[in-house]
Order: structure tokens, then sequence, then C-alpha cells
């Protein structure tokens, strides 16, 4: 591999919709596509620049073939550039961008543009009908339940994965196992739950602050470099969007208390209110080598110093961000404290204390923001999301160093470093 720097040279992602709101009647590729040709404008690039197209996208059932192919022809791309969908659950928008990367240092590209779209309110419900009903009633199935947020290996949503009442550290050696506990847990493991107690009123307290620190961010126009307004045409009218819809503007505590429990009725502690949301958008990211860039006189955003992914038990995937930020610090041979911005994907607020408490990050810096408990999680454009808004974050406070990193189904945790000049 050689030792080419790659760099991030262009960020844009659309407003973030809610669930069967005001992006919903668009496709997923009409999204990125929308993300993709700004990119490029806004770096005075042409279709014909770009050497691949790598989009993230989970939900792609009726969507047509090779979506992240659809998005590069909306988007003016030329057909002879190729252009390819990945499936990594949560961390899809991320792994495009670590193929990208990886595609520059190996000399196969020039340019990419990678990125995510989804847009979970169009996932059909699907049954299986190929050798028809033969007798009693025919099922569907939610695809946004069953392809998108529900755990294959012990058959529970991700919610449920994530009520992280107590969980427990057990050190053997080199090696650490992390045991989810719920409320019905063995009530042994009590002596343990001094160390890691994450409550009801923990969690609604984070996600209130995640909503509050986003209501600041929108007031104060933080985002609005790095969106694209979405024009959308519906049989009633033609509107444009330019703000994430999804934030829940005065939220407070006291509000999110008298939510219910989402997944354990007596007892449990994640909510509505404390979780994230089920989301639409599209993001896009233009990678090159730095060479590339001088050469066009382009200024990069930032620098791609390291990737990490790792696995963990399915069981408790939230915890994924830990492990996979440990090893990207080390490739990066960076201290956790040099770090000025953490961009932590929020699928829970259980599950994001959990892991800025095992990592011991300073609350300061992480998802300074709001993150997706207030944003929304479109589940195939969340890993670029959250890179993009570190991007613009750190050009807006003129600092430096940023780790981005997302929990994923089936057990996974992925990161990025990145640098600014």
């Amino acid at each position: 591999m050689s030792d080419r720097t790659v760099v991030i040279v262009s960020a844009v992602r659309t407003p973030i919709g809610s669930y069967c709101g005001s992006l919903s009647s668009l496709k997923a590729s009409v999204l990125g596509s929308i993300a993709i040709k700004e990119c490029l404008i806004r770096v005075g690039l042409e279709g014909s620049d770009v050497s691949e197209v790598i989009m993230g996208q989970v939900l792609s059932a009726t969507e047509g073939q090779n979506p992240a192919r659809q998005a590069a022809i909306r988007a003016d791309i030329p057909v002879d550039v190729p252009a390819y969908q990945i499936n990594m659950l949560c961390g899809s928008g991320l792994k495009a961008v670590m193929n990208g990367y990886f595609s520059i240092k190996l000399g196969e590209s020039d340019i990419v543009v990678a990125g995510g779209q989804e847009i979970m309110s169009r996932a059909p419900h699907a049954t299986y009908l190929r050798s028809g009903v033969k007798l009693g009633s025919c099922n569907l199935v939610d695809t946004l339940l069953e392809d998108g947020l529900t755990d294959s290996f012990h058959n529970i949503h991700m919610g449920q994965q994530n009520i992280i009442i107590k969980y427990y550290i057990f050190a053997l050696g080199k090696f650490k196992f992390y045991v989810l506990s719920c409320l019905l847990s063995i009530i042994a493991a009590e002596n343990l739950a001094e160390q890691y107690k994450i409550s009801r009123e923990e969690q609604d307290y984070y996600a209130c602050k995640s909503q509050q620190k986003a209501e600041i961010a929108i007031n104060a126009g933080y985002f609005d470099k790095e969106i694209v307004p979405v024009t959308v045409t519906t049989k009633k009218e033609t509107f444009v969007m330019s703000k994430d819809e999804f934030p829940k503007f005065g939220t407070t505590k006291e509000k999110l208390a008298k939510l219910k429990p989402a997944f354990i009725p007596s007892n449990g502690t994640v909510t509505a209110g404390n979780g994230s949301g089920i989301n639409d958008g599209g993001a896009a990211v233009v990678l090159m080598s730095e060479e590339t860039a001088v050469n066009r006189g382009i200024s990069p955003l930032a620098s791609i110093v390291a990737f990490a992914q790792v696995g963990v038990e399915p069981k408790i995937m939230g915890i994924g961000p830990v492990e996979a930020i440990k090893l990207v610090l080390k490739k990066a041979n960076w201290t956790k404290e040099e770090v000025d911005f953490y961009e932590l994907n929020e699928a829970f607020a259980a599950q994001a204390i959990a892991c800025i408490q095992e990592l011991g990050l300073d609350t300061e810096k992480v998802n300074v923001n709001g993150g997706a408990i207030a944003l929304g999680h479109p589940i195939g454009m969340s890993g670029t999301r959250i890179l993009i808004t570190l991007l613009h974050t750190l050009e807006r406070t003129g600092k430096k160093k940023g780790v981005a990193s997302l929990c994923i189904g089936g057990g996974m945790g992925i990161a990025i470093a990145i640098e600014r000049k």
C-alpha cells in the first residue's frame, strides 16, 4: 500500500427527516444524489473527475437495483464511473468512506465520492409467496424491523440490547467479557453494579442534553454549512427543507420522565425519548490524495489518520465503539486526551453513557452539537453524517483532531480519526 495521504475535501448532507415526515416521499437515491452533486459543486469538480462512488444503505427492498448507482447517475456522474452499495448496518456510511480511503491508498482510484443514504420511512412490509400459501394466514414482515433493527442471532430489537441498566466487566488476563444485565438479571450481580449504574434518570438527563445542544446549534446556524436544502414536491405543495426535522425544541427532563418504557413496560428504562429516531437522509464526502488536492488547488477539510473496526458480543452491540475507539487511537498514536472532539453515534442514551464511562471521555468533547437522539439516525447515512458534523465542527472552532464512531448491529464497532492541518 502506498504512503499517500488521503484527505477529505468536501462534506455535505441533507437535512434529516422524521419518520414518515417531509422527506418520506423520496427515494434514498434521490437524497444521496443531492448530497453527491453539492459535494462536487463546492470544490469545483465535475462528475467526470470521479473514479468511483460508494454509498452505504441498509434498507433497499423495492428501491431498485444498486441504489448507489442510481444516486451516482442522478448526480450526473458519467455512466462509465462505477458505483456500489455497502450494508454494514449503522456503520455503512463510515465503511463507505473507509473503502474509498483504501481505494485511493492502493492507487486504484484518484477521487472517490463516499457516503450514505436511507429512507427508513419507505421500508416495505413483505411476505414469502414464491411457493404459494396452501393453508392459513399470510403474515407480513416489517423489513424496517427485520433487516434494520433486529439482531439476527438473538431475535431481539436493538433497543432491548441497549437496556444497560447495569453492565459488568469481568477481567481475565488480556480479555474482557461484557455481560448485559437487565432488571431480570441475577441478584448476586448487584455487587458489581456499584461501578456502572445507568438509571432512567441518567438516560433522560443525557437525552435532554442532546436535545438542548442540538437546539442551540440549530439556532446558532452551526449545521447550515453542512446541509444542502432539499426541494420536495408532493401532490399538494412544493417546499424547501433546509433544517433537521427531528429535534424536539424545549425538551426537559420532566417531559422525558413522563414517557413510558418502550420495551419493558413494568420497569424498563429505554423510552422513545432517550433513544434515537427512525429517520431519512443522505450524505456524501469527496476523498482524494493530498497530492491531487494540491495540484487542483483544493484546500482539504482534514486528512484521514486511521480507521478501526471491531467485533463484540451481538447482545451488547452498543459497546462496539469502546474497542473501536481504543484501536483507532492506537493506530493514530493519539491519547484520548489530545482528541478535540468526539462524535459518538447515540443509538440510545444508555449505550452512549456506557461507552463514555468505559472510555473515560470528557463529556464536554462528545457530541457538542447534540447527537442522534436529537438529530435522528437514518441507519445507512449516520456514519457519514457524524463524520461530516465532526469535520465542520473542527473547522468552525479551529480545532485539529477528531474521532467519530458508531456501534453496529450484529455486534460490531467502527471508528475514524481525522486531523486538520
